[in-house]
């Protein structure tokens, strides 16, 4: 009769540790998403770089706006960087929640308050990531000129 409570127990926490899992695909949702945009950023950043080289020293307007675009691309790739950080950390938060869940019922051990303590911290950084993820978006939209100029 041991064996069907243990199994009992082990479905309960694979119950409890359901809704971090999603959260979990959620984070790798929007890391894909953030590292899409920093690959564009390098990629954008590249391109002008090499207009940067080849520019002539007859033009000192177009080497002036080059860097300008270029410094917006580098602020840009360092709000995304650290956003990606901050959620990859969410990630890992969320993976000890998930594996404090288990061990504590495999232990037999009140794992709650370190389970809230850091399913709360992993919010925290997760909320810090998506802020600096939109200030990523603000700057790209700020810079943005459609049409001609």
């Amino acid at each position: 009769m041991r064996d069907f409570q243990n199994v009992g127990a082990v479905a309960h926490v694979i119950q409890l540790a359901v809704a971090p899992v999603f959260l979990l695909t959620a984070v790798g949702t929007m890391l894909s998403v953030m590292t899409n945009r920093l690959a564009r950023i390098i990629d954008r950043a590249r391109v002008l770089e090499a207009k940067l080289e080849a520019a002539h020293p007859d033009h000192p307007e177009a080497t002036v706006k080059l860097h300008t675009n270029l410094a917006t691309l580098s602020r840009r790739a360092d709000l995304i960087g650290h956003a990606i950080t901050l959620c990859t950390s969410t990630a890992v938060l969320v993976c000890t929640v998930i594996a404090l869940l288990f061990v504590g019922d495999y232990i037999r051990y009140d794992m709650s308050l370190p389970i809230a303590l850091l399913f709360i911290l992993a919010m925290l950084l997760l909320v810090l990531g998506l802020i600096n993820f939109l200030r990523e978006i603000f700057i790209a939209k700020a810079r943005l000129h459609i049409g001609p100029h």
